[in-house]
């Protein structure tokens, strides 16, 4: 069963998010909303304990290397860490929590890259930059099978994305990915976008729809790098899904853990009961969200052991 806390963390969110929208959020132009989002999220900000964050550049991306800053931290293994935000919104403020708490779970440090955004760079240029840091990890020494992919929602997308491109080119492929509600069908077509919409106190079937046509240009929405339930997944290493009841990506979690064991990939997933769209960005304040990032932490070091 859902913890008492949160019932009442799933309310204040909805009565956040009604309150945003009276204020004229969706009337705000891209650059305002993501200044809003930083802006909040410097607010709340608050790392691990000892955590060090060293920014950096990669092939003109601004980046970070987020450490634990514990002397059990394994240097020689990487969690590739990419946020989520509708491949439009977020960045390394927004997110760096949430990375820096899995990467101290999992006893590794993360690289953290901030990939172009939509609508000023639209598809493919998020799934280029994040080929391009990989391929800057492979250059810097780090071994493939001691990098590990993780992304919420849209960066769950990107990481599928970014594996399916490695595996065409015929490169090494990453050790494991992590996905946390990830957005991977963005046509849309599964149950839990029309049993959610009402129900997910942050996501809403037409905005996520808008986003998703922002994203894409003029590709179809069930191209395979787009929308990877559609992509022929074989070969792609681990998968480890989180997603929860409460959120309209629901079907997108099943349903690509249904289409990774058909292609013979070895998947993990929990759905979580009374939970919403990435209630791992809660941290401490949440006792689902501390349990769903030790279960994340638990798979790394079993995939890296």
């Amino acid at each position: 069963m859902p913890s008492f806390r949160s019932y009442f963390f799933e309310k204040a969110i909805k009565v956040s998010v009604k309150r945003t929208v009276k204020k004229g959020l969706r009337e705000k132009g891209i650059e305002e909303k993501r200044q809003m989002l930083d802006a909040a999220a410097r607010k709340l900000e608050k790392l691990p304990k000892n955590c060090k964050v060293m920014p950096l550049e990669i092939e003109g991306l601004y980046a970070e290397w987020i450490s634990p800053g514990s002397g059990s931290t394994l240097e020689d293994k990487v969690i590739l860490y990419l946020h989520g935000g509708g491949y439009a919104l977020c960045s390394a403020n927004t997110h760096r929590p949430l990375a820096a708490r899995i990467g101290k779970a999992s006893g590794v440090k993360v690289l953290f890259p901030e990939y172009r955004l939509a609508p000023e760079h639209p598809f493919p240029a998020a799934i280029e930059d994040a080929v391009n840091v990989y391929r800057w990890l492979l250059r810097q020494g780090y071994a493939p099978s001691n990098i590990i992919f993780a992304g919420d929602s849209a960066g769950g997308g990107l990481s599928l994305a970014t594996a399916l491109v490695l595996r065409d080119q015929n490169e090494p492929l990453p050790a494991g990915i992590v996905c946390l509600s990830p957005w991977v069908d963005l046509t849309s077509s599964g149950e839990s976008y029309r049993k959610n919409n009402g129900v997910d106190p942050y996501l809403h079937r037409k905005a996520v729809r808008e986003a998703a046509r922002i994203y894409a240009g003029h590709e179809p929405l069930d191209h395979p790098l787009i929308s990877p339930i559609f992509a022929d997944l074989t070969g792609l290493p681990p998968l480890f899904i989180q997603a929860g009841n409460h959120e309209i990506l629901q079907s997108d979690a099943e349903i690509l853990a249904d289409h990774a064991r058909n292609a013979g990939v070895a998947v993990t997933i929990k759905v979580w009961n009374g939970m919403w769209h990435v209630w791992q960005i809660s941290g401490d304040a949440l006792p689902e969200a501390r349990k769903a990032i030790n279960e994340i932490g638990q798979f790394v070091k079993k995939i890296f052991n």
